[in-house]
Order: C-alpha cells, then sequence, then structure tokens
C-alpha cells in the first residue's frame, strides 16, 4: 500500500569529499598579474620558453646588429682614431630595415597568437583588465625593441671607453643614442601593434607590418629624391617624413640634438619643426594605444 505523500521520505543530497583543497595561498592580484604577463610576452619576443625554431630569427637579428659596432671599435683603435666612425644615432638609422624586421615578425606573435588560439578571453576572465593586457603588451614589445637597439650602442660606448676616447663626448652622444632607441621602441612599435592586432593570422600581421614600414620609408625616399637628391633636400621637402615612422624619428633627433654634418641631413624644419614632429610622435604613440584599447573592449 503506496503511502500518502505527507508521509514519504523527503528526497535528500549526498556531498561526497573527492579530496579538493582550497587555496589558502595569498591572492597576488591584478599588479603580479600584469606584470608576470609583461615578463612572459618580452621573453616570447626573443623565443625564450618556446620551441628552438622560434629563437632563430630573433637571436640571429641581435647578433646582425651587435657583431658590426664591435668591429667598428675594433678598426677605430687599430687606427688610433679619435672618435668611432659613425655616431651612436646615426648607427640605429643604419639598422632600419633590420629593426623593422624583428618589430614586424614578432609584433603578431604578441598579439595575433592570442586572437588566433582564443586565448584572449581567458586573460580577462580574471583578475587583469582589458587596460592591463595592452600595457603589458605594450610594454613588453617596446621593451624587446629597446632591447635590441641598446645591445650595439653600448658595445659603441663601452668599447669607447675601454679604448681610451674621449669620455665626455661618447658619453653625451651614448645619451642622445638611448634617446633615440627609445622614440624608435615607441613610435613605429605602436602603430606596429595596431596593425598586428587588427587580425590572427600572424602572416599577415607580418606582411602588413612591413609593407607599411617599407612603403612609407620609400614615399619619403621617393619625395626627397624628387626635390633634389640627398645632398640637398629643402625645409620644404623635410615635411614628408612625418608620412614614415622612422623617417619621422630621425630627422626629430637630428634636429633636438643637431647631428649630422651634411646639409642634405633629414631633419626637422626649425624650431617650428621640431614642434610638429615632436607632437606627430606623441599623438601617433597615443593614438595607437587608444585604438589598442578599443580594439580589446570588444573582444
Amino acid at each position: 500500500m503506496a503511502l500518502p505523500s505527507e508521509a514519504r521520505p523527503l528526497d535528500t543530497g549526498v556531498i561526497h569529499d573527492i579530496g579538493y583543497r582550497g587555496y589558502a595561498g595569498p591572492r597576488l592580484g591584478r599588479a603580479y598579474a600584469t606584470r608576470a604577463l609583461f615578463t612572459q610576452s618580452l621573453r616570447a619576443a626573443y623565443g625564450l620558453g618556446r620551441s628552438g625554431r622560434s629563437k632563430v630569427l630573433p637571436m640571429l637579428l641581435l647578433g646582425v646588429v651587435t657583431v658590426p659596432a664591435a668591429i667598428m671599435v675594433a678598426l677605430a683603435l687599430s687606427q688610433h682614431q679619435d672618435e668611432l666612425p659613425v655616431d651612436y644615432p646615426e648607427y640605429l638609422g643604419m639598422l632600419g630595415l633590420l629593426v623593422s624586421i624583428f618589430l614586424a615578425s614578432q609584433a603578431p606573435v604578441l598579439l595575433s597568437r592570442d586572437l588566433r588560439h582564443h586565448t584572449v578571453p581567458l586573460y580577462f576572465s580574471r583578475p587583469i583588465t582589458r587596460a592591463d593586457y595592452v600595457r603589458a603588451k605594450f610594454a613588453a614589445m617596446a621593451a624587446a625593441q629597446l632591447l635590441l637597439m641598446a645591445a650595439p650602442l653600448l658595445v659603441l660606448y663601452l668599447g669607447a671607453l675601454l679604448g681610451g676616447l674621449d669620455f665626455g663626448h661618447n658619453t653625451a652622444h651614448f645619451l642622445y643614442g638611448l634617446v633615440t632607441a627609445v622614440l624608435y621602441a615607441l613610435v613605429p612599435t605602436s602603430v606596429a601593434l595596431v596593425i598586428a592586432a587588427a587580425t590572427p593570422r600572424r602572416g599577415f600581421g607580418v606582411a602588413a607590418i612591413m609593407g607599411y614600414l617599407a612603403i612609407s620609408t620609400a614615399v619619403v625616399g621617393v619625395v626627397v629624391g624628387i626635390s633634389g637628391g640627398p645632398g640637398n633636400v629643402p625645409d620644404s621637402a623635410q615635411w614628408v617624413a612625418l608620412l614614415s615612422p622612422d623617417g619621422l624619428v630621425e630627422s626629430l633627433v637630428n634636429q633636438l640634438f643637431d647631428l649630422g654634418s651634411d646639409p642634405g641631413r633629414m631633419h626637422a624644419p626649425g624650431a617650428l619643426g621640431a614642434v610638429v614632429f615632436a607632437a606627430t610622435a606623441a599623438a601617433m604613440v597615443a593614438g595607437s594605444y587608444a585604438l589598442l584599447l578599443r580594439r580589446y573592449r570588444n573582444i
């Protein structure tokens, strides 16, 4: 005989202890997570912690930009010259293509891979925010670029000091070189990161970044050539350097520190030009950062 509904036993759930333990350690929070993401991204830019094939290109480029600096120092000392054959900022200008290759190849590593493998939402689950992610990635790529350019500058500087060359001159121009390296690490890098964040395809990102840097530099070269040639560039033609991140940095640095004796050197035309070039560089970096923030708000 069935029991009335009031007399039936109530269904009760059972909790089983399967051995999981709660985390009782310290909560390191957003700042620690952001620093960890920065460190991991900086290491990834040089292939550290990744496969051996990923290390080949960045390490090769690091060697290629550093070895000629050591050779220049050796030649200057062996020939008893009073100064290095090339100035520090000028040396960075000679590395333009190699630095562009590094930027084009590694910026998509930091951003495009996360988009392609759909790992970005995992970062945003907790504890870091979208702004933390952009800040860490931006700083990591800029630091990677800065390390690439600071290494040969340090070789030139230490070699000059060990060889007994003028301390004051080399220290001042080494600092000029560091300022130039910082600008190169910010201005072209900011634009490259925006391009890399626009596509999950690493190959497309590499081609787009390299294409933009190469075409903008070529346009500047063509306009300079048409306007009178590299030995006689009028001030009216110097404004074309605003179209190229590399040209903008070179012109601004030459004007600020009065570098180069060639009358046809690239430079910001006068004090007004220096202000406009500096404002353009700042706007390019700030605008690119804002575009990155907007891009990741939509992910």
